[in-house]
């Protein structure tokens, strides 16, 4: 005999047409609130464009604008940043939403809190990747220029392109522990399947470390070896949720038994 919970999945199940419209309504929702956040990004431009330049790694940043367009394609730059703050968790909701109906109140309750664990986790690894990772890499070409005898004249949109390269890929490199966690949690991923690729993730993380920081040994592992302990403490996280689930399965399935 099934459960209620069961039972009531059973009854939410939709045939596949249904699922990709629920899906696409998600994804329109989630555009919705992308683009108000552009919106609002775009009054929140000035203060963090003020913000960054007076906190530069170097004093008196004097940055140049080489085209009519930079300024524009600046604050365009800015408000996305912003936007995709704002929408990281109401799109990791959405996602929630869209396999919720495939889950039981515990798995409903537990998969919810990475709603906001996601916000957390971006903004921890953007600011890594801002006061750890910007500045060495900034200064080390900062020493090359100035080793070959040139004077650097810094182009606005040519300094926060390179900021924002390295801000981006490891903030939301910060989001893999949530991610394989609540991957495992719905059934898709498991610890095998991580330690399987554990060979392919190192090489890709450590190809993320060498290329978003200074060709030197050390700036590369600074980067590369907290990447990688994110990625065994997912596996971790992942063999732990994996076998509460295997857990709760083999105790639903005792009792249905019995229940025979």
């Amino acid at each position: 005999m099934k459960d209620k919970a069961a039972e009531k999945r059973d009854s939410e199940w939709m045939p596949l047409t249904e699922h990709l419209g629920e899906l696409r309504k998600r994804l329109i929702y989630c555009l919705i609130v992308f683009v108000i956040g552009l919106v609002g990004g775009l009054f929140g431009s000035q203060p963090l464009f003020d913000y960054l330049v007076a906190a530069a790694p170097i004093d008196n940043l004097d940055l140049h604008a080489f085209s009519p367009w930079d300024a524009i394609g600046l604050y365009m730059k800015f408000a996305i940043l912003i936007s995709f703050i704002i929408a990281i968790p109401f799109a990791m909701y959405q996602l929630w939403a869209f396999v919720r109906p495939a889950l039981g109140p515990k798995e409903q309750r537990a998969t919810l809190q990475f709603v906001p664990g996601a916000l957390v986790m971006f903004l921890i690894g953007l600011a890594f990747s801002y006061f750890v990772v910007f500045p060495m890499a900034f200064l080390f070409t900062e020493k090359v220029t100035g080793n070959l005898g040139l004077e650097q004249t810094y182009g606005v949109t040519q300094y926060f392109s390179f900021l924002f390269n390295i801000l981006l890929p490891i903030s939301l490199l910060f989001e893999l522990p949530l991610l394989i966690l609540f991957l495992t949690r719905i059934g898709i991923l498991n610890p095998t399947m991580l330690k399987k690729m554990r060979k392919l993730a190192w090489f890709i993380l450590i190809f993320i470390g060498v290329l978003v920081t200074p060709p030197d040994v050390v700036s590369d592992l600074l980067v590369a070896i907290p990447l990688i302990l994110l990625y065994e403490f997912s596996v971790l996280l992942s063999s732990m949720a994996y076998g509460k689930r295997m857990k709760a399965q083999q105790r639903r399935e005792s009792e249905w038994e019995q229940d025979e």
